[in-house]
């Protein structure tokens, strides 16, 4: 999830919801170093975990974060750093993450650590031989403060090499409360209902839904959705395989389904051309902007929508509010999103980190800064910053182990994970001609096909 967002990734879907009341606590992250227990490490009076002497050791660490999440997530380095004394450099990186880290690997220059943003992903390093196994106490921490899924999700045949950090509710639609409330809307339940809202809004003269189509990622999240809906966990399961084709009949319906509203430019911003034209920020913030007056007034994607929210005056809870991804058959849909740490060189500096990003005090620190949501269950939810990303979170820690991995992010990445290529390019050919499904459905297999044979 960067600006460009990039939340797509190493995602799972779960499908209970609810909340719980959590009793595990975190650090409060002072940043004093204190002295050690005589073995080595660092640890704060109040913190939840032990840290080695690392003064003077140089750590970087790759993610595709920028802007919001880049400047939080280095608070959360800043941290470390104090607590250790290393010096932990972060360095950009693009997608696809996998290209990215081969060239650096290539030139002899691997980061210490990379955030990858995908489950097909880190297969892929770890195929690779680039991946290192995570270490013991990186693996303690994530036995006290980790669903088992979290783990296993990071975890290639029964080793384990990532630690999920950050992940994302992404089945919510926000809306400007004063759009809705000048057009007489209510919050849908039902995709029929969520048609309905959108029909109501447009009578109002405001554009109802903003689509991010210029990002393909956010296509296949709208796909997800509706599909999981609509097909039910078994097909999905199915589908994510490629034990069934994506000439499906159950793709069939669900594409049809998204035509219902794909089919209707005058029901989007700018039309198909122009959410073909509008990155997923700007999707956000034109839903935003504008008083009562915004060039749409809903817009669909995860928690993280919160950090573009910032951007604007928009007061979330009051000027923008959520609710979920509508039901298309009999339950709502939730899915969500990672990033998991990764240590590609060996030493005692990278797998401090993952011990740290594994922590409860690392995970307290970018909560309370907004625009996170973590998978560790011992954080106490009250670090988050208002009620609605505590609901979210709490969302997030009930499912627990009831979660199923995201599509895309189970496909070869030159299928599920790739600008311009396969799932992506073929859903915004679908969003500029949605009455295509057959032909959208044969280019679907047919990329697929080749993905997964290779």
């Amino acid at each position: 999830m960067r600006t460009t967002l990039r939340m797509r990734r190493a995602a799972v879907v779960f499908t209970a919801v609810g909340a719980l009341a959590l009793t595990g606590c975190g650090g409060d992250g002072d940043g004093k170093d204190k002295a050690g227990d005589g073995s080595g490490t660092k640890k704060d009076s109040a913190s939840t975990v032990d840290l080695p002497e690392l003064d003077g050791e140089q750590i970087s660490v790759a993610a595709v974060w920028t802007g919001p999440e880049q400047a939080n997530f280095t608070k959360v380095l800043d941290e470390f750093e104090k607590r250790t004394g290393a010096k932990v450099t972060f360095v950009p990186a693009q997608d696809p993450i996998v290209n990215f880290l081969g060239t650096k690997i290539a030139g002899g220059q691997p980061p210490d650590v990379a955030m990858i943003p995908q489950v097909g992903a880190i297969q892929q390093a770890v195929a690779k031989k680039w991946a290192k196994p995570v270490g013991q106490e990186a693996r303690a921490q994530l036995g006290q403060n980790y669903a088992q899924v979290w783990q296993d999700l990071g975890a290639v045949d029964g080793t384990q090499y990532g630690v999920y950090f950050k992940a994302a509710n992404k089945s919510l639609v926000w809306y400007n409360a004063q759009a809705f409330e000048n057009a007489g809307a209510s919050e849908p339940k039902t995709w029929k209902d969520f048609l309905a809202t959108a029909d109501t809004v447009s009578a109002s003269g405001i554009t109802p839904v903003s689509v991010g189509g210029a990002d393909g990622w956010t296509l296949t999240d709208w796909f997800e959705n509706v599909y999981l809906s609509q097909a039910g966990p078994e097909k999905y399961d199915q589908l994510a395989k490629h034990e069934i084709k994506w000439t499906d009949p159950s793709v069939k319906d669900a594409l049809t389904t998204l035509a219902e509203l794909f089919g209707r430019p005058e029901l989007i911003a700018g039309g198909a051309d122009g959410a073909l034209q509008t990155e997923f920020p700007a999707s956000v913030t034109q839903t935003f902007t504008g008083g009562d007056q915004p060039k749409a007034a809903m817009v669909y994607e995860g928690d993280f929508v919160s950090v573009n929210i910032a951007q604007t005056k928009a007061k979330i809870g009051t000027d923008a509010k959520v609710f979920p991804f509508p039901a298309v058959g009999a339950d709502s849909p939730v899915v969500t999103g990672g990033d998991a740490a990764v240590a590609l060189k060996d030493g005692k500096g990278a797998q401090a980190l993952l011990t740290w990003l594994a922590s409860t005090d690392a995970a307290k620190i970018w909560a309370e800064a907004g625009g996170f949501i973590s998978p560790n269950k011992a954080l106490d939810t009250a670090a988050y910053p208002d009620d609605v990303q505590r609901t979210m979170a709490e969302a997030l820690i009930d499912a627990g182990d009831d979660v199923r991995f995201d599509m895309s992010d189970q496909a070869p990445q030159s299928f599920g994970g790739t600008p311009g290529k396969g799932e992506w390019k073929i859903l915004q050919d679908f969003l500029k001609n949605p009455k295509d499904i057959a032909g959208t459905q044969q280019k679907l297999e047919s990329d697929a096909a080749k993905a997964y044979k290779s």
